[in-house]
């Protein structure tokens, strides 16, 4: 997978300004807001940046936290992993390993019922789904 590389301006130019705030500014849309929430559409979940393939609908779950949620990426190199203290407290950020745009946060060993105990905790302005027909 070829690595994506823009300036600023060529991002601002790309994204909307609130793509551009989440994406590239690691900024969070408010809960239960984002388009992609509550859906239950089949289909894959790419990176609204660069269209890289993130995560499938099949890993998606109702976590009832505001944002929409997966249990694991489609692929283990689709995203990276990068420690967040910021906020007052540890976390760990999810980005895009193609063009290393924001996409939210892991969580590990909440008690979900799913087969990783992970919750990619994923802003659904960093994303677009395109249905499986």
């Amino acid at each position: 997978m070829d690595k994506v590389v823009k300036s600023e301006s060529e991002w601002r130019v790309q994204l909307s300004p609130e793509e551009f705030r989440v994406l590239r500014q690691a900024g969070t849309e408010p809960a239960f807001t984002g388009e992609y929430v509550d859906t239950k559409t089949v289909g894959v979940y790419s990176c609204r940046a660069c269209g890289a393939e993130l995560f499938r609908s099949e890993t998606k779950f109702e976590s009832h936290c505001g944002w929409p949620s997966f249990f694991e990426p489609s692929k283990s190199e689709a995203v990276t992993l990068i420690e967040d203290r910021s906020l007052g407290m540890s976390r760990v950020e999810v980005r895009c390993a193609r063009c290393d745009s924001h996409l939210g946060h892991v969580f590990h060993g909440e008690g979900y019922g799913t087969p990783t105990d992970d919750r990619y905790c994923i802003n659904s302005v960093s994303l677009r789904l395109r249905p499986v027909e």
